[in-house]
């Protein structure tokens, strides 16, 4: 529990710098960035592929679809909407419908797997998550009452909806990830988390080609291939590529071979406050009363979620056979 739980704090240190990436080169189009991050740590994995190219090699053709569907829908999709609607509607409201993440996930977990691995007592769960949410809530109210700015409505609500698909596409991708890791207890996190990198790379390396040729023709001005400000750019997309995507993803598998999946929902809270962290960081301030109000909620909601055990799974057995 202990070792897993560090982990997950490890993976929601990485993965909070995806909060700050798009605010640090704003010129750049939110596909152009997912792509790019995903070029990134595909050419990061080929090294590393090859180094455990004789573990990479026991991998089943089943498996390697399973890694290309969590690559797609986890990767390369969950980041694009996700920046789409920080450029839609503001940082603020898109993170807020990102942050119920935490919330969606567990509930999702119980309702599915729950009976597999151990039911959750919805009365226990509850006010963890209910805290969970006040949380995310004052934190985001804080970050909205501090804008006025005036919004349109059709881009904003297009931003909504891309929101609320990044949020299914995460709900999807940790409880999947984690059912394949927990069923293939033999197959190495470090395998697995480079096996997703490789069969990204030809994904993002197509998508990257064919956004660059949208911009090429919507965009002339728009420097290519790598933008007005190339160093910065390539700079920030190798650090989010290894740091977010790799070893981020590698800390995940760590955890979720090593946590019930039910309990792995709750713990991405951890993203949403590494993502705080840094996002005041980098505007060199201290944050208001009511966002600290919503971190303590945060925190002492994960805490709450963590103390549940789940309840013992009880099978029957035919007396008659026990007989026997």
């Amino acid at each position: 529990m202990l070792s897993g739980i560090v982990f997950a704090l490890t993976a929601g240190l990485m993965w909070g710098l995806i909060f700050v990436g798009p605010l640090m080169v704003p010129e750049y189009p939110a596909a152009l960035q997912s792509a790019g991050r995903y070029v990134a740590f595909g050419l990061i994995a080929l090294p590393l592929a090859w180094a455990d190219r004789k573990r990479l090699r026991r991998l089943s053709r089943a498996d390697w679809i399973e890694a290309l569907k969590l690559s797609a829908v986890g990767n390369l999709l969950y980041y694009f909407f996700l920046a789409s609607a920080i450029q839609r509607t503001g940082a603020p409201v898109s993170t807020m419908i990102i942050g119920t993440l935490p919330v969606v996930i567990a509930v999702t977990a119980n309702l599915l797997y729950g009976r597999q691995e151990g039911m959750l007592s919805w009365w226990r769960l509850t006010p963890p998550l209910l805290l969970i949410l006040l949380g995310l809530l004052c934190v985001n109210l804080a970050e909205l009452s501090a804008k006025d700015e005036q919004v349109d409505m059709e881009r904003y609500l297009s931003g909504i909806g891309m929101a609320i698909i990044a949020v299914i596409c995460w709900t999807w991708y940790p409880l999947r990830n984690a059912r394949w890791l927990r069923r293939n207890l033999d197959k190495k996190s470090t395998t697995w988390a480079t096996a997703q990198g490789i069969v990204t790379l030809p994904m993002a390396l197509l998508a990257y080609i064919m956004v660059s040729g949208q911009l090429a023709l919507t965009k002339p001005d728009f420097s290519l291939p790598f933008g007005p400000r190339p160093l910065v750019f390539i700079g920030l997309m190798l650090a989010i590529g290894l740091l977010c995507s790799w070893l981020g993803t590698f800390c995940w598998n760590q955890a979720s071979q090593r946590l019930p999946t039910v309990l792995v929902g709750p713990l991405i809270v951890f993203e949403t406050l590494s993502g705080l962290t840094y996002t005041f960081m980098l505007r060199q301030a201290w944050p208001p009363l009511l966002t600290l109000c919503g971190i303590f909620c945060l925190l002492v909601g994960v805490v709450g979620a963590m103390r549940i055990k789940p309840k013992p799974i009880v099978v029957k057995v035919d007396t008659a056979v026990q007989e026997k």
